[in-house]
């Protein structure tokens, strides 16, 4: 666990990209307002995940899932943040699903193309094979 407040803050270069995006170019903001605000990110990390964890507690889980934050959310009176989630949430499990399709592509493919190796080999080890045996063949009618 954290062993001084301070740990628990976000990092200041998350902070400040989020607050850059958040605010209209041309616009700075102070040291100390870039501190307050994430100290209040996260506190307000904190608190969700501590909602979070009480649903994962009560389904007799240890580990939090997306329901989990999604109802702390509710919870917590942060009802406008369900439905942008929900969109996130989905956005991120076509990637993840898409990347897992194009990892079991590519390794159907390789592994395709290990059978055509391995298969090349055998025709080349089974050619090696016949011209030996027709060189013995040639040598005994030789003899």
């Amino acid at each position: 666990m954290a062993e001084r407040p301070e740990d628990l803050n976000l990092p200041n270069a998350v902070i400040t990209r989020i607050i850059k995006e958040a605010l209209p170019d041309g616009v700075s903001i102070s040291k100390e307002a870039r501190s307050a605000i994430s100290r209040a990110a996260s506190v307000f990390v904190l608190y969700a995940t501590s909602c979070a964890n009480n649903f994962a507690m009560k389904g007799k889980r240890k580990t939090l899932n997306a329901g989990d934050v999604l109802s702390a959310m509710e919870e917590m009176e942060f009802q406008r943040f369900v439905t942008p989630l929900k969109e996130c949430l989905e956005v991120y499990r076509r990637e993840q699903k898409g990347k897992k399709e194009a990892r079991k592509d590519k390794d159907k493919k390789a592994d395709s193309e290990e059978q055509d190796k391995s298969r090349e080999e055998d025709n080349d080890d089974d050619d090696e094979r016949m011209e030996e045996e027709e060189q013995n063949e040639e040598e005994e009618v030789d003899n």
